[in-house]
């Protein structure tokens, strides 16, 4: 059975709750996942759809559902967490590089728990000094290897991969035969999707 894609970009507040949950729910259904980082800023900016970050009300809203849904899950959560990213970009970067190397859903995961459960932003200076060492890796070597050209231009390609996908929101997941859930709470959804049509 491939593997069922997991779309998020570094910088999406659900995805906090799925790259926590998705590892576990996968093995325990003999799913294996694919973690696809791309730029939802991009794809979402050009929908001219910017969600929270101009929109209080929506964004209380938003921290209250998260705060909710951890609580669910057991998951511990600190909100609001520092939004937007400043270093979206380069987070995000990291992850394609990641991705390519074989430790993306460690640096995911590390990220994520310093940004929404002690409040340090993902990709900042502060973020990558102790997650790049917890995943093993070089500070120096990642920072040289993220910035690099090709990294730029597998990351530009990924976001191309996810447009062609119809995605326009993280997190996302498509399944084997194609079909496309968005949104943390449908995670449980497609894994089974996925698990029937593999």
């Amino acid at each position: 059975m491939p593997p069922l894609e997991v779309w998020l970009g570094v910088g999406s507040t659900y995805s906090y709750l799925t790259v926590m949950r998705a590892p576990a729910l996968a093995a325990k259904a003999g799913v294996t996942l694919d973690w696809r980082p791309f730029s939802v800023r991009a794809i979402m900016q050009e929908m001219d759809n910017i969600p929270f970050a101009t929109k209080p009300v929506k964004a209380a809203y938003m921290w209250r559902d998260i705060e909710r849904r951890a609580a669910g899950f057991d998951l511990p959560v600190r909100v609001p967490a520092p939004y937007p990213l400043h270093d979206f970009d380069r987070a995000n970067r990291i992850a394609v590089a990641a991705r390519s190397e074989g430790w993306c859903e460690d640096y995911l995961r590390e990220s994520y728990r310093l940004w929404f459960q002690e409040g340090v932003p993902a990709g900042s200076d502060d973020s990558l000094t102790r997650v790049l060492p917890a995943c093993g890796q070089d500070i120096g070597r990642v920072l040289s290897v993220a910035g690099s050209a090709e990294t730029q231009e597998a990351y530009d390609a990924a976001t191309d991969a996810a447009r062609g996908r119809g995605i326009f929101g993280a997190p996302s997941f498509v399944t084997s035969d194609g079909e496309l859930f968005w949104g943390d709470d449908r995670l449980e959804e497609a894994i089974a999707w996925h698990k029937t049509a593999g």
